[in-house]
């Protein structure tokens, strides 16, 4: 990949991970030296970001204003990492930092969940600015090209490439052939985990998870315990010899069982008790004042 810039993202079951570790396992320090990911949510009547009326690019299934939410609150809380202010998103100033570069996400649905609420907040922070959006052979391209800034989204959901045997459809871990479509990008954003939780030819649909989060409106005041996978992946990483970044979002989604869609979710036009997304505005976008801060 070069020069570019990598961060790592998996999806632990309804949970969209990023670490901000480096492959030496020690904290990234950002924001004066305190750590962006132990925190709280905190209520702050200035959000959301945005409202959705203000893209009408966005998928059904996180429109959840659109499907009729009734409540508003889940739009109303920012994080607030212990001993530091994590800074607002500024999209003037991210595209001044990504200014003549790619930025990539690659991975499932979650990576389009992100995408997507990047696209809206830069384009809801420059209304003028002309925008061109395209998808094709399943390579979605938000361009703006006053600014000579590209963000795309390559769903891939396992990342290694899909094989047809006589024994049926094989996953060959030793192969990612669509690294010649990543190669060339400035920044890639990879996630990867709810897929494999399948097996055979069923499928994990956004009504695949828990259904605890139907009614929640509040955040919860402690998270799960960490996954084991957590600790494979932190493992894996520090073992590399490319240098990549793991946003750790993990503990502070858990904590947004009141950010999914739920029943205000639609999939392919059908309603459904969606546990796994998240609604736009939401969630999503803190994750993305995150990577604001961690491109600085």
């Amino acid at each position: 990949m070069g020069g570019a810039l990598c961060f790592i993202s998996a999806l632990l079951f309804v949970i969209f991970v990023s670490l901000s570790r480096n492959v030496d396992g020690e904290i990234v320090q950002k924001a004066g030296g305190c750590d962006l990911f132990e925190g709280n949510w905190v209520w702050d009547d200035s959000y959301p970001l945005y409202h959705s009326s203000q893209c009408p690019f966005f998928e059904d299934q996180f429109n959840c204003e659109r499907n009729g939410r009734p409540d508003k609150d889940f739009m109303k809380y920012k994080w607030q990492p212990i001993g530091c202010k994590l800074q607002r998103f500024n999209g003037v100033d991210f595209m001044r930092k990504l200014k003549g570069k790619r930025l990539m996400f690659v991975g499932d649905s979650l990576s389009l969940n992100q995408w997507q609420s990047l696209t809206c907040l830069l384009h809801v922070a420059l209304p003028q600015a002309k925008h061109i959006s395209y998808t094709k052979d399943g390579l979605s391209n938000f361009t703006f090209p006053d600014y000579d800034v590209s963000l795309l989204f390559l769903r891939n959901a396992f990342l290694v490439d899909i094989v047809s045997e006589p024994r049926g459809r094989v996953l060959r871990l030793d192969s990612i052939s669509a690294s010649k479509i990543w190669g060339g990008m400035d920044v890639v954003i990879f996630d990867s985990w709810h897929w494999w939780l399948h097996s055979g030819r069923k499928q994990p649909g956004p009504g695949s998870s828990e259904k605890g989060c139907e009614g929640q409106t509040k955040p919860l005041t402690s998270p799960g315990g960490p996954h084991p996978a957590e600790q494979v992946l932190e493992k894996v990483l520090k073992g590399m010899s490319k240098h990549v970044n793991l946003l750790n979002i993990t503990r502070l989604s858990q904590l947004r069982i009141d950010g999914h869609p739920s029943i205000y979710g639609r999939f392919k036009g059908q309603k459904t008790n969606d546990c796994t997304h998240w609604c736009l505005s939401g969630v999503p976008d803190i994750w993305n004042e995150i990577l604001y801060v961690m491109l600085a």
